[in-house]
């Protein structure tokens, strides 16, 4: 009989209960899969914080957990960290930062889940490494720990020992994935069926975040011309109209607004077309022929495009995720 693989789940309140019950339900989905087969189970869970005892989630709800030193004692293959920023400001203790410093090397490999990537941070385990966390803690992680190299769209990042998550239910994404890279994809499209989720899904966070409310915000750099902008979709925004609107030489227009906003005029006016193409696809049930007029694309072909670049799924699909339907 071969030894489980012990995964440690290590709290650090404040924390979100499902980023801890996903990929933890995840395992346990493999586990109680393996246990109706007659086959021994591979993996043992354990959940630990830095004191052990009861610890309350987000929700109220408490929980058990064992003392994190208990681990030493113990031959942990996989230690997943959960929770650890609150309030735009990270909220790790520094025994637990210390104590994960030394520990961490004598793991085969060391996750996070959402703002679980700032307990990793304190202890530098991401200093020079790719790593993502809920997208709306993504600038607060980079401003943090300027020598990690934040990636705000991934649903997940692997940059071995070190795996990283967004939030929430993407620790059910990165609790899938560390099951496909140990025991198969079979193994993990079972327990993917049980959990009745995706074994992949499609696109990364953006297709969740909100849209450019900074950039239309009166104060903002270019807000009034924004604002402008937004009403104004399905006509002309080229960069002559635009810097004619400004009052300003396109040249001069075209280097302010990159120097002011990080991006080309024509990008944001295709983010600012994607977004309310997006809005119209969760909240009516227009054709994309009649969205792509509306919002400037032109045709139904351009929107698609555009779309699957900028969310990596396709217009179709994402209404069917989170939209009221479509038409035929």
């Amino acid at each position: 009989m071969s030894q489980p693989r012990l995964v440690a789940f290590l709290l650090v309140p404040p924390f979100v209960l499902l980023d801890l019950a996903g990929p933890l339900d995840a395992f346990h989905a493999v586990i109680r899969n393996a246990t109706e087969q007659g086959q021994d189970a591979p993996y043992k869970t354990v959940v630990v914080s830095e004191h052990g005892g009861p610890v309350e989630t987000g929700s109220g709800i408490t929980l058990h957990t064992e003392p994190m030193r208990a681990l030493d004692a113990m031959q942990v293959d996989t230690l997943i960290a959960v929770g650890g920023a609150v309030a735009h400001r990270p909220a790790v203790p520094g025994p637990v930062g210390d104590w994960l410093r030394d520990y961490a090397p004598r793991v085969r490999r060391v996750c996070s889940v959402c703002v679980g990537a700032f307990v990793l941070a304190s202890a530098g385990l991401l200093n020079g490494r790719r790593a993502t966390t809920h997208w709306l803690d993504t600038a607060m992680l980079q401003a943090c720990y300027p020598e990690v190299l934040v990636e705000s769209d991934p649903i997940y990042v692997r940059a071995d020992p070190v795996w990283t998550s967004a939030g929430i239910t993407a620790g059910i994404d990165l609790g899938l994935a560390l099951i496909e890279d140990d025991c198969g994809v079979d193994v993990a499209l079972q327990a993917a069926r049980r959990l009745v989720v995706f074994l992949k899904r499609a696109g990364g966070q953006s297709q969740f975040s909100p849209p450019l409310q900074e950039q239309v915000a009166a104060g903002a750099p270019f807000g009034d011309l924004h604002e402008w902008m937004s009403q104004r979709l399905d006509g002309d925004l080229s960069v002559m109209r635009l810097a004619e609107q400004a009052n300003m030489s396109p040249r001069t227009f075209a280097r302010s607004y990159l120097a002011r906003t990080g991006s080309t005029p024509a990008k944001a006016v295709e983010r600012m077309r994607l977004e309310a193409a997006r809005f119209a696809l969760l909240d009516s049930d227009a054709s994309l022929k009649r969205i792509a007029a509306r919002v400037g694309f032109g045709d139904e072909q351009n929107l698609r495009r555009a779309f699957q670049r900028q969310y990596g799924v396709t217009p179709v699909a994402y209404r069917e995720r989170f939209g009221v339907g479509c038409e035929a």
